[in-house]
């Protein structure tokens, strides 16, 4: 059974159970203070046990998204390591709320484990709470009790508070629990030692898979315990171990749920898993954390220095060291695993799939940012490692490597222990502080002062108006940063638009008569413009000529009048809640964020696509309006953006109805953009939305290429002249097609259940009928077992099926047989699934087996026929 049969049968199984299926909960919690990351499946029910909010739904079912990678469940020191902890998990769950309590929530575990997923009950162990004196609580002989009426009492341990009273933190709802482990070791193994001995004890074949908590307390910050208002249900099964348990699998990084990535993985790397303990540990470490990087993303959490941002990019950055040292990645690879995520879940989990290529790039821009200092801090580590003598690495050193590297300090520690060293983590957190005690005017390190060539009362900025000018540089200061030293110059004026506003930076050259310097960008500072090169004048008193990189320039400008169009567009079609919240204009493409509380529709993309184009085709001129009192900017209906600061005085940038206040390069007409085209439409965060776009060639060419695919199309479908048309009349065969077969089996069962009804015999007090048989499918089966039972009473039936070249067995008996002769068809179909090398169980009246063994369908018939 893949992971998605597994996942979808637990969700069945529950439906079945009169349980409501509802969305996973965000990956980053949002509404919990107390909580950086959801980290179990109660999280958004919390308000629920409490009984501070009413659930509309008495019984809930789910599969929610996980993460453990701080405070209290942390996992993140063991992942890769082991073969099951890991960072991101899906954790399934049923919840009651005040509704079915211990009774139903064993009794259904056992049922879905042992009769829908045939997990061996041989093999299965259970705990429940010893009791605390502590907490004045004795042994929890409810569940006990229940636990011992469906299986052995040696199968039932004790477990401690640690192990059996399930809290999700210092306060808040808990209550005792009861873990279902199963052993997957070998029969050797089990015959040698017992699995009880090994429940609880890091055993990676000995594991907890479920864990039933009975929610009937509430921790008090003093720490005591008070009942909660009613009694609840809140299970939580790691999909991940339940995988590996039901595909027989010694690790959960062997099953189809990790063995995709993995193989991905070790096919770019050149390496076969298995062949290699550092080399395994590695391809793990990636295939795990590309997942909670992906999904954390996904879920508005974008990788930053801070709070939850810090943990997501300390992940991904120890992904990404793990792939450098032990599989010889040098450029970004991770990203790329996000399309094998889609494939695997973007089915249960759209928001992968509907941001894919926003999770892509985010994180393919945080493997090559990090990827360009890896190498220069590992050299370091290996330098620091010769001149220390007490194996300690001191707290400074290890910030320096933090601060300048971007090594957060528990990746700095794994490195040391791999190399035999140890971190003053205590100097390490004084100098953190220290460096939190700094204003950010001295956050760049080793930064020169600045030599004074000469005074100017204010830098003139002549972007607006030229691409060009002469130049004499006023000031300079050389600046140490990752390793690499450039130089800082402040003109007297330039035509060089410094990065501000979401706009970046432009580039270009400094010409004199002797010497050319390329300015590789240019950053505002307070009242500062500053043009970064990459070494100095030799003579800094010379006339420069400052030359913008004219085309990185006129592109970048197209998009920022772009990002203006946009946004009023948005204000016209989703309403005046539209605010920008950010943005990203350059040469290539804008970024434009904005606030919004759902996806776009596809219509209403097209409409703002529309209108946009529609404002570049009338040709709408620049008007700007510079150095406008503030008041009067606002009486003329002007934006102000996202947080900016403004002065007594403004910029107002105007395009028809477009009216915003701005301090960005812009076209002199709207038509000058040529085209506009957006590529994307995305979540960030909690009701921001982004919009990426492309203006001019680049949005051409990208028309163009979707031309070609249609027109590819098109010759393949042989429909020159409607591929719609094409394409909905092979639909439409398709389904009359399948409908077609549909009644072929039908009828072809509808034989089969008469030829069955006239071989059956009557003797001994049932009716028989044993026979081998070809269905289509499992489920044809099942239904004409059912029916054949419905229509004869004190039936006993046998069918041997190929189904499809594979071996199945239904085995029916009457109720009245079960009653008075005992019979029980679950018995009895293990014992015919011995012929076809296979197992199965079910109900008394009702159980099937599968196997592998096809021509061990006639021995099955032979078998029935001598139980008879």
């Amino acid at each position: 059974m893949d992971s998605k049969a597994v996942r979808q049968k637990f969700l069945n199984f529950f439906i079945n159970k009169e349980h409501q299926i509802v969305d996973s909960a965000p990956l980053v919690n949002k509404n919990d203070p107390t909580l950086m990351f959801t980290n179990a499946g109660m999280n958004q029910f919390k308000d629920f046990f409490l009984g501070n909010e009413k659930s509309k739904y008495p019984r809930i079912a789910d599969t929610q998204k996980c993460l453990r990678v701080s405070g209290k469940h942390n996992d993140l020191e063991e992942v890769g390591l082991d073969t099951y902890h890991h960072t991101m998990f899906e954790m399934l769950g049923n919840w009651s709320f005040g509704d079915y309590f211990k009774k139903e929530a064993i009794e259904w575990a056992w049922e879905l484990l042992t009769e829908e997923y045939k997990l061996p009950k041989d093999r299965l162990y259970v705990t429940v709470f010893e009791g605390d004196k502590d907490d004045n609580l004795g042994l929890d002989q409810e569940a006990y009790d229940y636990w011992k009426a469906i299986i052995p009492e040696d199968r039932i341990l004790y477990g401690s508070k640690k192990d059996n009273f399930w809290e999700m933190g210092d306060q808040g709802p808990c209550g005792p629990c009861s873990e279902i482990h199963i052993d997957l070791r070998s029969e050797d193994e089990i015959k040698a030692k017992p699995g009880k001995e090994l429940v609880n004890n890091d055993h990676p074949q000995v594991v907890e898979i479920w864990n039933l908590v009975f929610m009937e307390f509430n921790r008090k910050a003093s720490g005591e315990l008070v009942s909660l208002p009613a009694k609840h249900v809140d299970t939580g099964m790691g999909f991940e171990r339940l995988c590996m348990a039901i595909q027989n699998k010694k690790s959960n990084y062997d099953t189809d749920v990790f063995v995709p990535l993995i193989n991905y993985l070790a096919d770019k790397a050149g390496v076969k898993y298995g062949s290699n303990e550092q080399i395994d540990i590695a391809l793990r470490v990636i295939s795990d954390h590309v997942r909670a990087i992906t999904f954390a993303v996904a879920d508005g959490q974008l990788p930053s220095n801070t709070g939850a941002g810090y943990v997501i990019r300390r992940i991904l950055r120890r992904a990404v060291r793990y792939g450098f040292t032990f599989l010889n990645f040098k450029d970004p690879i991770i990203f790329e695993l996000v399309d094998i995520l889609d494939q695997q879940m973007g089915d249960v989990f759209n928001e992968v799939r509907a941001q894919k290529d926003f999770i892509k790039k985010v994180i393919e821009q945080e493997e090559a940012s990090f990827l360009k200092t890896l190498d220069n801090g590992l050299k370091r580590i290996e330098s620091i490692k010769s001149s220390i003598s007490d194996k300690v690495i001191d707290g400074k050193t290890a910030f320096e490597l933090y601060d300048t590297f971007g090594f957060p300090l528990d990746l700095t520690s794994l490195i040391a222990r791999e190399n035999g060293l140890s971190v003053d983590e205590k100097g390490f957190q004084e100098e953190m502080a220290k460096q939190k005690e700094r204003s950010k005017a001295d956050a760049v390190k080793e930064t020169g002062d600045w030599t004074v060539l000469d005074k100017v009362e204010k830098v003139e900025f002549l972007g607006y108006d030229s691409l060009a000018t002469q130049a004499k540089v006023i000031q300079y200061r050389t600046v140490k940063q990752k390793g690499n030293e450039v130089y800082q110059l402040v003109l007297d004026k330039t035509p060089f638009y410094a990065e501000s506003g979401g706009q970046v930076g432009d580039n270009g050259y400094l010409e004199s008569e002797n010497e050319r310097l390329k300015v590789l960008d240019t950053k505002k500072e307070n009242d500062l413009i500053i043009h970064i090169v990459e070494k100095l004048p030799t003579q800094v008193d010379a006339e420069y000529t400052a030359i913008v990189n004219k085309s990185k320039r006129v592109d970048t400008m197209s998009n920022h009048t772009a990002t203006h169009l946009l946004h009023h567009a948005l204000r016209e079609v989703l309403g005046t809640h539209v605010e920008q919240k950010g943005s990203l204009v350059n040469e290539k493409e804008l970024r434009f964020d904005f606030s919004h509380f759902q996806k776009m529709s596809e219509e209403e993309i097209t409409k703002v696509e529309q209108m946009v184009n529609q404002m570049i085709r009338e040709n709408l001129a620049l008007e700007e309006a510079r150095n406008t009192p503030i008041s009067e900017a606002k009486e003329m209906g002007a934006m102000a953006l996202f947080g900016e600061k403004y002065g007594d005085f403004v910029r107002v940038i105007k395009f028809g109805e477009s009216v915003e206040l701005c301090g960005g390069t812009h076209v002199k007409a709207t038509g000058n953009i040529g085209f506009f085209k957006i590529i994307s439409e995305s979540s960030i965060a909690a009701g921001v939305r982004r919009i990426e776009a492309i203006t001019g060639k680049r949005a051409e060419d990208y028309v163009t290429e979707q031309v070609e695919l249609i027109n590819e199309v098109k010759n393949i479908l042989k429909a020159p002249k409607d591929v719609k048309a094409s394409i909905k009349q092979l639909v439409e065969e398709k389904s009359q097609l399948e409908k077609e077969i549909q009644k072929l089996h039908a009828s072809k069962a509808g034989d089969l259940k008469k030829e069955l009804l006239s071989s059956k015999k009557e003797e001994n007090g049932l009716v028989k009928i044993i026979s081998k048989v070809d269905l289509p499918s499992s489920d044809a089966l099942k239904q004409i077992s059912f029916e054949l039972k419905n229509e004869l009473s004190n039936l006993f039936l046998v069918l041997a099926a190929n189904i499809d070249g594979k071996p199945q067995i239904s085995v029916v008996i009457g109720d009245e047989l079960i009653k008075d002769k005992n019979l029980n068809a679950g018995t009895i179909v293990r014992e015919l699934a011995q012929e076809i090398k296979g197992g199965g169980g079910g109900q008394p009246f009702y159980a099937t087996a599968g196997g592998k063994d096809l021509s061990g369908l006639d021995r099955v018939v032979e078998k029935a026929l001598k139980m008879v």
